[in-house]
């Protein structure tokens, strides 16, 4: 098992450091985002949150691009494609809840945002360990233990989700209520896309075992 893949391509390594560098501006981007809900007047986060979504849509075409050209890929073509626009979507959303943040102009950091920001990270942090670990899985529990981890930690944002719901319609206020929702809810869908990269992962491990 230690060496299944020893016969992969140069090209599918090059591949695979591309999913890598995707999944590093996932954790990059949640870590920025708990930087912007540290302090919401640091207006630079914005900017560090689009660029990082900026440039993990280039490297998502350069993924599409290569598994087009490419005859025989390293697995299944739908799954490698699958996790690239999960691992993709996961960074929208980040960058969703940093323009929302943005335009809805929110000055002071909503109740559980960071907690769940913090959270983000720890998923995120989750799918770079089971990308980097797709080149050479040598230990097929270790990477469905990750997988369980990235829904387990689904869990700790749903709950917090659960409680900022709670929080919020404490206040009478419409309009807050309506901007907040929408923030948390993206902050949610985000954390569900990790499980959704964490599947196909769990996935491919569970036919390559």
């Amino acid at each position: 098992m230690g060496h299944m893949f020893s016969w992969m391509k140069s090209n599918d390594k090059q591949l695979l450091a591309i999913f890598d560098d995707l999944a590093k501006k996932a954790v990059e981007t949640a870590e920025a985002l708990v930087v912007l809900f540290s302090d919401l007047s640091d207006a630079k986060q914005h900017t560090i949150i689009k660029r990082l979504e900026n440039e993990a849509d280039i490297l998502t075409r350069d993924i599409f691009a290569e598994l087009n050209k490419t005859f025989i890929t390293p697995f299944d073509r739908e799954d490698m494609q699958r996790i690239a626009s999960k691992i993709d979507d996961v960074i929208d959303f980040m960058d969703g809840i940093a323009a929302r943040t943005h335009s809805y102009k929110i000055t002071t950091t909503p109740p559980y945002a960071l907690d769940i920001a913090k959270e983000l990270v720890n998923a995120t942090k989750e799918v770079e360990y089971m990308v980097s670990k797709l080149r050479s899985i040598k230990n097929t529990q270790d990477m469905i233990a990750h997988c369980r981890n990235t829904s387990t930690i689904e869990h700790t944002v749903d709950e917090l989700y659960r409680k900022s719901i709670e929080k919020l319609f404490e206040t009478n206020d419409a309009i807050t209520i309506i901007k907040l929702k929408d923030i948390y809810e993206t902050m949610e869908t985000a954390s569900d896309r990790c499980v959704d990269v964490a599947d196909v992962i769990e996935d491919i491990v569970l036919k390559y075992a």
